[in-house]
């Protein structure tokens, strides 16, 4: 039944540098420690605190090593009972096992198995518990027979039934009860609805526990209410005294327990005693009088939830809640449930629970099941786990209960905190050169002497030792990774690695990491420094000088787009992508490299067409259709002449896939060719003809400029008359005209006269 904690991960045994055996066992449950003599001597201060395993690869001798582990023993194991009533019923037995002993190492976990049967026919004491307060003179009526049903309809379930009874009002004392003079005899004086009723009382034990049904419903037959102030009631009171007054009540130690009880109204709490004057907190102890009531309701004050919990499970008693409605419980209903309680839990285990019912499936966290029929068996594993040593010779140990059973499983606990080796202990031993105790395999040096044999002596000269165990002034000894023997330095083990040097300065553990991997995997680590394998570089030796993988399938390196570093492409050409840079649908020569693949595999032609050579470089999917479609994201259009002036056009994409896909007509497009005459008078006439418009385009602009201009000459000229014609002192000039002899007569007149 034992469980132990799987290692992995961090070896925390020798990183936790553990200088004795019962440091190591605390560090982890799977550390063990090796107590043998010879182990581990030398340059390197072996840790003796590691896994088992490890130790004896080491060379510990397995009768050396120290690793005790948790451990069950089964003390008392009687057979679940079948029934319950008859000469045995004091024997009966409902959860087995009934007495267990633990032996815990912290850390480590074991579990146990227990079993839990509702045993047919068992013993059943009924206490029924009510109100009596004003408020329930009408429910009074209906439990006048109740003894009667309760008997019949236990008589389905057990032989053996009990039945007693109980009732309560409230304290009889201010703000709480009516305390007038004319109240002291019948607090009902002066109420017209119900104008008798009895003195106002605490508690009060009518009926011990008895098979006589018919006297229960005798003392049921002769009860009268009374009458309390307020509206909550004393029932925890109440509760409280059956409970644990079981002399008086007449509680069966081999019985099941139920304490019914009835009210209308909420009860009161802890420190509403103080309203009264009440401030001595309740006892939890019997305070019944010689009349069978509570003595003690006016002395203190109401009790606690929480002593109200801890007394009912003591005593094993099933406290059932009953609305006035109905006022009986069929016992079959309060038995179909099954919990686990823990008593006197120590504060360092822990435990945890895994309830199987009757569905047989595993419930982890679950300490309960419903739903049960009598007779029905369940089952519950327990996880138990120390979380750290107690005082030596402290013993523990608690208790499972099923809630209302008085049967229980008993555990007692020791732990595993201290080795073997240690009992034979030798003081003064010679192998510690007679001035330390030799224990576990190590020496425990008397003060002043030092060393793993205590050979050194501190003074004067442990300064010296020290000193040569410095690498330089102000530096740990040892580096912090070592201990100083005697003038030289006794390094450490590491599970990560091996620590050496003079001063313990070095390791090959601490290089620089490529994804976790020490020197990548392609070097040895030297004292902090990586020496990398032929074909690696790098402080991390990640980086390879090979350049084959960088070599496309056409030859060059990195497709002629990139450069080779440290074994892969570094593409530099925008677009270029893939291991090798080959993919590249914009790079300027991705059309004509692509052709030459169009040309050998779908024609045989071109400078690949070559079948080899053709299938290794052109490992893209062609596809031939009738029409191409250009619109397709992310595909470039590429278009070449053939041989016999003809259009081949295809378009390349890349496939998310990383598979790069040409689509390609089916045969090139090829049209006749121009005729060069027509082509020539196209041209001639296309110039004519743009001559012919512009010089049509400028006379136009020319006439609506003159016809403008004349418009404008016109309408000066209308003007003009109209301004001779009306002007008075305007007369129109005369115009003369010379014949050409008057005018050389003249002419020569005028000119002689000059003369």
């Amino acid at each position: 039944m034992i469980s132990s904690h799987p290692f992995s991960g961090l070896n925390m045994c020798m990183s936790g540098s553990a200088t004795s055996c019962e440091e190591c066992l605390l560090i982890h449950p799977s550390c063990a420690w090796c107590a043998q003599e010879e182990f581990g001597r030398g340059r390197t201060l072996t840790s003796r605190c590691d896994l088992s395993q490890n130790l004896q690869k080491r060379g510990c001798e397995a009768r050396f090593i120290e690793y005790p582990t948790s451990s069950i023993s089964v003390l008392q194991n009687m057979p679940l009972s079948s029934k319950g009533s008859g000469l045995t019923q004091y024997g009966v037995v409902q959860i087995m096992p009934q007495k267990i002993s633990l032996s815990l190492r912290p850390g480590d976990q074991t579990w146990f198995g227990l079993q839990v049967r509702q045993v047919e026919d068992y013993p059943v004491d009924l206490y029924y518990l009510m109100d009596l307060s004003l408020s329930m003179k009408d429910d009074l009526d209906t439990i006048r027979n109740l003894g009667t049903k309760l008997a019949l309809e236990m008589s389905k379930l057990t032989s053996n039934f009990r039945l007693g009874f109980g009732s309560f009002v409230d304290k009889n004392m201010s703000p709480f009860s009516y305390t007038a003079s004319k109240y002291q005899e019948n607090p009902c004086n002066g109420y017209k609805l119900f104008p008798n009723c009895v003195p106002t009382f605490g508690f009060r034990h009518i009926l011990s526990l008895t098979d006589k049904v018919d006297r229960f419903n005798e003392e049921v037959q002769k009860q009268m209410v009374s009458r309390n102030r307020d509206a909550p009631e004393g029932g925890f009171d109440a509760i409280l005294q059956a409970a644990v007054c079981k002399e008086e009540i007449g509680w069966r130690k081999e019985a099941y327990h139920l304490l019914v009880f009835a009210t209308d109204d909420v009860p009161h709490l802890a420190l509403d005693g103080r309203l009264g004057g009440l401030v001595q907190p309740h006892d939890g102890q019997c305070h019944l009088n010689d009349e069978n009531e509570y003595s003690a309701s006016e002395k203190m004050d109401y009790p606690s939830l929480a002593l109200l919990g801890e007394k009912l499970a003591e005593n094993n008693i099933f406290l059932i809640f009953a609305v006035t409605k109905r006022l009986y419980v069929i016992y079959k209903n309060i038995r179909s449930k099954v919990e686990l309680s823990v008593w006197d839990h120590p504060e360092d285990i822990n435990l945890s629970f895994t309830a199987t019912c009757q569905d047989g499936k595993p419930l982890p966290g679950l300490r309960k099941c419903a739903d049960l029929k009598i007779g029905d068996t369940v089952s519950f594993n327990v996880s138990v786990e120390a979380r750290s040593c107690p005082p030596r010779g402290t013993d523990q140990s608690f208790t499972i209960k099923p809630v209302g059973f008085k049967e229980r499983l008993e555990v007692s606990v020791d732990y595993q905190c201290d080795c073997g080796c240690s009992r034979t202990a030798q003081t003064n031993s010679s192998i510690c050169s007679s001035i330390g105790t030799y224990n576990c395999g190590t020496c425990h040096c008397e003060p002043g002497y030092l060393g793993a044999r205590c050979e050194c002596q501190e003074g004067e000269a442990s300064s010296m030792y020290l000193s040569a165990c410095r690498e330089a002034e102000g530096k740990q000894v040892c580096s912090g990774r070592g201990e100083c023997s005697c003038n030289q330095c006794l390094c450490y083990e590491s599970e990560f690695g091996k620590i050496y040097g003079s001063y313990c300065e070095c390791d090959d553990f601490s290089c620089a990491r490529h994804k976790g991997v020490l020197c990548s995997g392609h070097g040895e680590c030297h004292c902090g420094e990586c020496k990398c394998h032929a074909g690696y570089i790098g402080d991390n030796c990640n980086c390879s000088t090979e350049t084959s993988s960088c070599i496309a399938d056409d030859g060059q390196m990195c497709s002629g787009r990139g450069n080779c570093v440290c074994g892969r492409c570094q593409c530099t050409e925008p677009g270029a992508f893939g291991d090798t840079c080959e993919k590249c649908p914009t790079c300027p020569d991705a059309c004509g490299t692509k052709r030459e693949c169009i040309e050998c595999r779908l024609f045989n032609s071109g400078q690949l067409a070559d079948n080899q050579t053709c299938q290794r470089l052109c490992k893209d999917e062609i596809i031939t259709v009738e029409t191409l479609k250009t619109e397709e994201p992310g595909a470039v259009l590429c278009l070449y002449k053939t041989d016999n002036d003809c259009v081949m056009k295809f378009t390349y994409s890349e496939h998310a896939s990383g598979q790069s896909v040409l689509t390609a007509l089916k045969e090139p497009e090829c049209g006749g060719g121009p005729d060069a005459l027509m082509v020539l008078l196209a041209v001639v006439g296309s110039i004519l003809l743009v001559g012919v418009v512009l010089l049509a385009v400028w006379k136009l602009v020319i006439t609506i400029h003159d016809r403008r201009e004349f418009s404008r000459f016109q309408s000066a000229r209308s003007r003009a008359r109209y301004e001779m014609a009306s002007n008075p002192l305007y007369k129109q000039p005369v115009s003369t005209h010379f014949v050409e002899t008057d005018f050389n007569m003249y002419g020569k007149s005028f000119n002689g006269g000059v003369h």
